[in-house]
């Protein structure tokens, strides 16, 4: 409808049929019922339970790894922190990393080389660290504003946080039965929840993902199943991955 039949049919109709048709119209993109062929997603059973690890590459991952650790691997660099293992501090960091520290909040992994809590701050040395990865950590930490206290006092002045938090994603499972699994996060959640701590102009927040990735990661479709303009495509409603930044003051 052209804006001048616009302001004809709202100049002819009463405005009470007016207000009736603008709550009552469609939503842009929206489809009729019926339209939807729901295929093999008609199930309450999902194609997978493992984010699509089986299948191939998690979606998630895609936009962790291609996305926010490549496109800020040169602050990976001096010390390096990582939880669990030190391979995201081999692939992004190379020869940058002159020292590579492994922390787990339990004795017995063999890759680690600090035992210890970021939300106790046990085991942690104050300024110790150039860089800390990480990534999908925030999720089992139930005292996320504790965690944050304990990540900007280990980062050396001038240091650097790269985290990642989840979006829209199921639950996971493994992590809820050995740690817990307590958040999902927004944007605005992320930007706040460190810009409390860090300051609000040293944290860099960004997020990846639309409905399609988000459905996709939700049934455990893989990254392979999907091409390179679905997986780009942002649609700030729909997050799938958040990436964050967070710099400690040189001065600090």
């Amino acid at each position: 409808m052209t804006s001048v039949a616009r302001r004809i049919a709202r100049s002819l109709l009463p405005a009470s049929v007016h207000q009736w048709l603008k709550r009552n119209a469609p939503h842009r993109g929206a489809r009729p019922i019926g339209w939807v062929n729901m295929g093999h997603l008609r199930s309450v059973e999902p194609v997978s339970r493992d984010f699509g690890t089986r299948r191939g590459r998690a979606i998630d991952r895609y936009y962790i790894e291609d996305c926010f650790l490549q496109q800020h691997a040169a602050t990976v660099r001096g010390r390096v922190l990582e939880i669990g293992d030190a391979s995201y501090t081999r692939q992004y960091g190379g020869d940058r990393v002159t020292r590579s520290d492994v922390l787990h909040a339990v004795a017995g992994n063999p890759s680690a080389t600090i035992v210890g809590d970021l939300a106790t701050g046990a085991g942690l040395d104050s300024a110790a660290f150039d860089c800390v990865i990480l990534t999908q950590t925030l999720l089992v930490i139930y005292d996320l504003h504790a965690a944050m206290r304990t990540l900007h006092r280990i980062l050396a002045p001038g240091g650097v946080a790269l985290v990642t938090v989840p979006g829209i994603s199921q639950i996971a499972r493994n992590d809820m039965n050995a740690w817990g699994d307590y958040w999902r996060f927004t944007e605005k959640s992320a930007q706040r929840l460190f810009g409390d701590t860090f300051g609000a102009a040293s944290v860099q927040v960004e997020q990846w993902g639309n409905v399609l990735t988000a459905t996709c990661f939700l049934q455990g479709i893989a990254f392979e199943e999907l091409n390179r303009f679905e997986l780009d495509h942002r649609d700030a409603d729909y997050p799938v991955t958040i990436g964050v930044v967070a710099r400690k003051a040189a001065g600090e």
